[in-house]
């Protein structure tokens, strides 16, 4: 795999890590270990078996207890930065051709600045979904979380060229929804006589 095609394959992987930590982790441990991905010395150890029943069963309770309105937001607080280091390690981990003086700067930053910001748009959306539909449509965009991070997972093992196009236009969405929330939040504290 070529620099460019493992870079974008990271980004893309990440960015699955801030919809749900665990999918890509399952997925890129299945691409390990059926040798349709070869990750970077010392992580050889994510197709083994001990690390594809973790990983399937962590992303089994990690998406059936985000259908719980309640708990989506408690989960957030651990999935936040559990979304930073996944998104870190899945950089680090397919980044072959990198020298790790420049794989691991690459995965910290990147790989987990591009998952936290995922993650963040996420509870953001979460909340807002929370307070217009009293949490009824949480379980519904939980699902839409879930789907999306094994369409962009899966995406960046067979595409990622379209995978990153993807990252690029979610995180373009995240960045116009916060910056619009914002300004909404603004307008809302400014007394009417302040426009």
């Amino acid at each position: 795999m070529g620099t460019i095609l493992g870079v974008m394959l990271g980004l893309g992987m990440a960015a699955a890590a801030g919809l749900r930590v665990f999918v890509p982790l399952l997925l890129a441990a299945i691409a390990v270990r059926t040798g349709h991905l070869h990750p970077a010395a010392g992580f050889a150890w994510l197709g083994s078996t001990p690390a594809l029943v973790m990983f399937g069963t962590a992303a089994l309770v990690e998406a059936l207890a985000y259908l719980v309105p309640w708990l989506d937001h408690l989960l957030d607080t651990v999935a936040t930065p559990a979304a930073v280091v996944a998104g870190s390690a899945l950089v680090a981990a397919v980044a072959v051709d990198l020298p790790p003086e420049v794989r691991w700067p690459l995965a910290l930053i990147a790989g987990g600045g591009l998952a936290g910001l995922v993650q963040l748009g996420t509870v953001g959306a979460r909340g807002v979904s929370t307070a217009t539909t009293a949490g009824f449509g949480n379980p519904l965009f939980a699902l839409f979380e879930t789907g999306g991070a094994v369409l962009l997972a899966g995406l960046a093992l067979l595409v990622p060229a379209l995978a990153l196009v993807l990252v690029v236009a979610l995180v373009v969405a995240i960045v116009r929804t916060g910056r619009w929330m914002a300004r909404r939040a603004v307008r809302a504290v400014r007394p009417p006589g302040d426009y």
